[in-house]
């Protein structure tokens, strides 16, 4: 798995060239993107609905970052499985939530925060 962080643009655009370098998906390549659970999964998809742009930006229509909360600006946590060839965005509303529950488990059930 690796790692990234960018933000989208106002048309709700995301670059992260090192990811779609790992993944194997070049400008024009077919993607599928998906709301899951608060997160995008975005899997290659032969006949996919969107397309890697020509400067290597996801698209992320409006109506899957508005299900998941993903506003312009707003960092955003990526994640590359590149063996299952698919891309995970995190808002970072999901990312505080899920540390905050693991910092409460650490700490021994005290609420942190």
């Amino acid at each position: 798995m690796l790692i990234g962080v960018a933000r989208a643009d106002r048309s709700g655009r995301v670059t992260e060239r090192g990811l779609l370098d790992a993944l194997g998906w070049p400008p024009g390549h077919r993607i599928d993107v998906h709301p899951h659970d608060g997160m995008l999964v975005i899997t290659s998809a032969r006949a996919g609905q969107q397309v890697v742009g020509s400067r290597g930006e996801l698209p992320l229509p409006a109506s899957v970052r508005q299900m998941c909360a993903i506003v312009p600006a707003q960092p955003l946590l990526l994640a590359a499985i590149v063996s299952h060839d698919l891309l995970v965005i995190h808002p970072a509303s999901t990312v505080t939530r899920l540390l905050t529950d693991l910092h409460t488990q650490v700490i021994g059930g005290r609420r942190v925060g």
